[in-house]
């Protein structure tokens, strides 16, 4: 489970400093076509690959889909970015694309430092435990 949760975090850490490298910015071969967002990421299963070969059921950003939306054709488009709930899926239809990657770097951010702080806290605990403990009896 360890190793799900540092995946996890580690693609997060790459999609927000994939986007704020402009990696959603148009390409130079397709200018007339916008970036698509996560799909069109690295960190995407089916990142260049026209058949999708891989299903989204195997994406580690899967968990942040709300359950009735898991199977949509784009899934991680429905992930909750903001307070109000707007998604990828509401910014591609109603926003602009500055709108759309403000709120998922925020959103990104804010994601990150909540694993970063939760695995902190597991590791003071584990390292109080291990200070509690003398010759494996607990001190009194």
């Amino acid at each position: 489970m360890a190793n799900y949760k540092s995946d996890l975090l580690e693609t997060l850490k790459f999609e927000l400093k994939f986007l704020e490298s402009g990696g959603y910015a148009r390409s130079v071969r397709t200018p007339w076509r916008a970036a698509s967002t996560f799909q069109d990421s690295p960190t995407c299963l089916n990142f260049n690959d026209p058949t999708r070969a891989h299903p989204c059921s195997k994406c580690l950003l899967l968990q942040f889909v709300p359950v009735e939306r898991r199977t949509e054709k784009l899934p991680c488009w429905f992930i909750p970015l903001t307070a109000m709930g707007e998604t990828v899926n509401y910014y591609a239809n109603c926003g602009t694309q500055l709108e759309l990657e403000e709120a998922l770097a925020a959103w990104l951010r804010r994601t990150i430092k909540s694993m970063e702080l939760e695995h902190a806290a597991k590791e003071d605990g584990r390292a109080e435990g291990k200070q509690d403990k003398v010759g494996g009896v607990a001190k009194t």
